[in-house]
C-alpha cells in the first residue's frame, strides 16, 4: 500500500497545471509591451550603428587608396550610378576618379531596411564625402560642402518609448553615435552636442 502512494504522488495534477500556465500567461502578457519597445529600440541602434560603420569605411577607404571617395543615401540599388538622394533608405561608398578618363569605383553598399524595417534616417545632406586624410572634402558634383553634420535615426512612426540616436560626424571626420534625448556633458557622454 505504501508504493501506491508514491506512485500517485509523482507529477501534477491538472488543476497545478492550469494555474501554472495561468501564470506564465500573466507574466508574458505583462512583459509584452517592454519587450515590443527593446524590438524597436534594437531596430534602432542596428540602423545607427550600420550608418555609422558606413560612413567610417568611406573614411578609411579614402585614407587606405589615398583618394576622395563618397558615402551617400540612395533609394535606388545601391552602384556607381544610384543617384544621391536626402534620407535615402540604402547606402553607398564609392571612389571619385582622380582624372577624367578615370572611372569611379564602387566599394560596398548595403540596404537599411534589410536592417530594420520602418526605421528612417532624416539629414539635411545626402552625401559626405572624404580626402585621402579622412577629412570631408568639397566635391561640387557629388553635392558634398564641408559641414559638421547629423544622421538622425528614427523609431517606426507611432511608436513610444524608442530611443532617438544620431550620428555626428565633424568636418575633421570624427564619427560618433549619440542619444538625442541626452545633452552631451561630463554626466552624459553619449549625449548629443546641442
Amino acid at each position: 500500500m505504501l508504493r501506491r502512494r508514491q506512485c500517485r504522488q509523482r507529477g501534477m495534477t491538472i488543476v497545478e497545471l492550469m494555474v501554472t500556465i495561468s501564470i506564465l500567461a500573466l507574466l508574458l502578457f505583462l512583459a509584452a509591451p517592454d519587450f515590443r519597445t527593446w524590438i524597436l529600440n534594437t531596430r534602432v541602434r542596428s540602423v545607427a550603428e550600420a550608418l555609422q560603420n558606413g560612413v567610417r569605411q568611406a573614411q578609411a577607404e579614402a585614407v587606405r587608396r589615398n583618394r576622395t571617395v563618397v558615402f551617400f543615401l540612395t533609394n535606388a540599388e545601391p552602384g556607381i550610378g544610384a543617384a544621391s538622394v536626402v534620407n535615402g533608405v540604402n547606402w553607398g561608398v564609392r571612389t571619385i576618379p582622380l582624372l577624367p578618363p578615370e572611372a569611379a569605383e564602387f566599394l560596398r553598399g548595403g540596404a537599411f531596411s534589410d536592417v530594420a524595417q520602418g526605421v528612417t534616417i532624416t539629414s539635411p545632406v545626402a552625401a559626405l564625402c572624404f580626402n585621402p586624410a579622412g577629412q570631408q572634402a568639397t566635391v561640387v558634383a557629388e553635392g558634398c560642402a564641408p559641414a559638421v553634420t547629423s544622421y538622425d535615426v528614427n523609431g517606426p512612426a507611432g511608436a513610444t518609448d524608442v530611443r532617438r540616436l544620431r550620428i555626428e560626424v565633424t568636418l575633421g571626420g570624427r564619427t560618433r553615435m549619440c542619444d538625442r534625448d541626452k545633452v552631451l556633458s561630463a554626466a552624459n557622454p553619449d549625449g548629443c552636442t546641442p
